[in-house]
């Protein structure tokens, strides 16, 4: 993970810490279901850093007998768990405070929520920013979408969708709130809160599904592979590469498996030359290839040396 990234996440928590607790005293004092459901997504967005550092600090736990890859993993894992917690508290706690204020309406307008709307707004905003910045690294002229698809940081995209949900979820609750006292209708702010808990759901949904991707085991962008085995198949003394994987362990540790089928001259000593040779020039060109394995073999049968 790059320093963007970890300042990106530092930043956010400290700013949903201070949100939080804002959000939580408005609620209390106003009684509004839609500042109780900031005010949970705030507390659960501090909870979801933690765990993205814990990540973090876990996948870079050294390689072991038990795990001889590293644990890089550890960072998959836990957004994973970060998406699950976004789901499972965030929206489904603004979901059922929503739907308990339907059942019992009240009108909310004090100038506590204003306040604390606007202070909110201005501290999600610093936090988007750092978060923008360090993905904003990761884009390189790409879209948005795309750039997400093809990452493999979780936390960099993590932190700039918990972000823009907080800041959707901000302007839902001030709708609910303003127009429900602007109407004076009750309900209004119970389905902000409910509008909210299926942001944050969807969200979940979204960054669950791209961690799954992560944690199950992906490989490097067709570009990097194709770049690869340009390497291989121009090297001297390779007549074809038959078959090329890798898979991602971490953002910039990755496995590469190759199956390159080398000249009918070469001996076992021109083949160890050679796969050498291979290594250095894949590493030189990208250095995330941690860990290769070559299977070597001539195309003499019988020949065959593998490192």
């Amino acid at each position: 993970m790059s320093t963007e990234s970890r300042t990106a996440i530092l930043a956010a928590i400290a700013g949903n810490l201070a949100i939080a607790a804002t959000k939580l005293t408005a609620a209390f004092f106003t009684g509004s279901s839609a500042m109780l459901s900031e005010g949970i997504h705030s507390l659960v967005d501090t909870g979801n850093g933690g765990l993205l550092l814990l990540g973090l600090r876990m996948s870079k736990k050294p390689a072991d007998a038990t795990h001889p890859f590293g644990h890089g993993m550890e960072l998959y894992f836990w957004s994973l768990v970060v998406a699950i917690l976004i789901f499972a508290l965030g929206g489904g706690m603004s979901v059922y405070e929503g739907v308990t204020h339907l059942a019992h309406p009240q009108v909310h307008h004090s100038i506590w929520n204003y306040l604390v709307l606007g202070f909110a707004i201005i501290f999600e905003s610093i936090s988007f920013y750092f978060a923008y910045q360090a993905f904003r690294k990761e884009m390189a002229g790409q879209g948005v979408f795309e750039t997400i698809r093809t990452s493999k940081d979780p936390a960099t995209f993590t932190v700039v969708f918990e972000d823009t949900a907080a800041l959707l979820g901000l302007l839902v609750a001030f709708l609910g709130i303003f127009l429900g006292h602007l109407l004076n209708n009750p309900y209004l702010d119970g389905v902000a809160s409910i509008v909210i808990g299926a942001l944050l759901a969807v969200v979940a949904g979204f960054l669950a599904f791209e961690s799954k991707g992560l944690l199950i085991g992906e490989g490097v962008d067709p570009a990097v592979l194709a770049s690869i085995r340009s390497i291989a198949g121009n090297d001297m003394a390779v007549e074809e590469v038959r078959k090329s994987l890798t898979m991602h362990f971490s953002p910039s540790d990755v496995l590469l498996t190759l199956d390159i089928g080398f000249k009918k001259h070469l001996q076992a000593e021109g083949i160890a030359a050679a796969v050498n040779r291979l290594e250095k020039k894949i590493r030189d060109q990208h250095p995330e290839i941690q860990h290769i394995f070559i299977e070597a073999k001539s195309l003499t049968e019988g020949q065959a040396s593998e490192e």
